[in-house]
């Protein structure tokens, strides 16, 4: 049991997909909570997240509600109001007002939710409120995650100690632009709305936007976040910068758990990227290099194939000079001013490259612009599990 104070959990199997597997879950606080959310940029946001940004703006909220099996994305205006009536359920089995619970979802697209399961395992959710843990609800939002992804922390103020607990899922269309990826973060300090808020937002842009497996944003991508202040600790704004270090690191260590957990991966890249003429050169180099199908099966096969990276740098639409180009991997530089570099690059990176952590240093000139993404490689294994992900 996580110490975070004044939130509950709750995880049943509902047979959303199949049968004795958990699949529902819901975190309750005690007292209505600081609420911040980001969402999916994608156009076709699924009807959870149009529902729950609605909510948000309210700027509190009370509870969570997450299901897997479906994700009730492109499901039209029956997918809406099926949304709003498991809110309503929710509502009659706890007694906390629909509009303070936010909803998400993940699974298949374009599957409208079983409304039939939901009205008959409703109230056993709200009855096991109390009797689950944050790793249950994490098992319950699973879809091809191979692990459950939590995390906790512990922040001394000057009021006491205050506890952060975060949860995750995603393994696959993984490629965060936020604002399938869920993911909560939880913390018993008192903030108010709009400084949680806007501490929020920062981790997110630090954390779950720097990294991708596939290339791919979800329809579903949501990260939600509840300070309800019931460790009765209250954030003074000398604080405030600790208390961001501390949520800002809480979702990064969950978010490199999304690229560990990469369908089907074996490596994660941390791809740093100096020297740019400014941070948004530096994030197209980074993002185009962990994007690279080429890039990410050379690494897959230990192969320090350089030539693949900075063809990717090339086409990144960065402005760089090719001749002052440098990369390093592992700490070993085979590239450098734009020439390769004269060593035997396979030999020194042969044990390196057996490690699941490579980093990929890549220096385009001198400028100011820095950016760091982590990525995935990609294997046989992921072409495997979406290939059969409907069957």
């Amino acid at each position: 049991m996580t110490a975070i104070k004044g939130f509950s959990f709750a995880a049943v199997p509902a047979g959303f997909k199949k049968a004795d597997r958990l699949d529902l879950g819901l975190i309750v606080s005690e007292r209505p909570a600081s609420a911040a959310g980001v969402f999916t940029t994608n156009l076709f946001k699924a009807a959870p997240v149009i529902v729950a940004m609605e909510a948000v703006a309210s700027g509190t909220a009370q509870a969570i509600v997450i299901n897997s099996g479906q994700a009730n994305a492109c499901t039209g205006a029956e997918g809406l109001e099926n949304c709003r009536t498991t809110l309503r359920l929710l509502s009659e089995a706890t007694g906390i007002p629909a509009s303070a619970i936010l909803p998400a979802s993940t699974g298949v697209i374009g599957q409208q939710l079983k409304m039939d399961l939901w009205r008959t395992t409703v109230p056993a959710l709200a009855k096991n409120l109390g009797n689950s843990t944050l790793d249950d609800f994490a098992r319950a939002i699973m879809t091809t995650d191979s692990f459950p992804k939590t995390a906790t922390a512990t922040v001394n103020l000057a009021g006491g100690q205050v506890t952060l607990a975060g949860v995750a899922k995603g393994a696959g269309m993984i490629c965060p632009t936020m604002a399938t990826m869920l993911s909560v973060l939880l913390c018993d300090a008192d903030v108010p709305t709009d400084t949680w808020q806007q501490m929020f937002r920062t981790a997110v842009a630090e954390s779950f936007n720097r990294v991708t497996v596939d290339g791919d944003t979800s329809t579903n991508d949501t990260v939600f976040g509840l300070a309800n202040g019931a460790s009765g600790v209250k954030v003074l704004p000398e604080e405030l910068p600790l208390l961001q270090q501390a949520v800002t690191a809480l979702m990064s260590d969950l978010a490199y758990m999304l690229v560990q957990d990469g369908e089907g991966a074996t490596k994660v890249l941390r791809i740093n990227v100096q020297g740019a003429t400014d941070t948004l050169d530096a994030e197209k180099a980074a993002r185009t290099v962990g994007h690279s199908q080429l890039v990410k099966t050379a690494f897959y096969g230990k192969d320090a194939n350089w030539g693949r990276i900075v063809a990717a740098l090339g086409r990144s639409g960065a402005k760089f000079n090719p001749d002052g180009v440098s990369v390093t991997i592992s700490g070993v530089t085979i590239f450098k001013d734009g020439a390769p570099t004269d060593i035997d690059a396979d030999a020194l990176l042969k044990e390196p490259l057996e490690q699941i952590d490579i980093n990929v240093d890549i220096k385009l000139g001198s400028g100011s612009g820095t950016y760091t993404l982590l990525a995935s490689d990609l294997t046989h294994e992921y072409v495997s599990i979406n290939a059969d992900y409907r069957t």
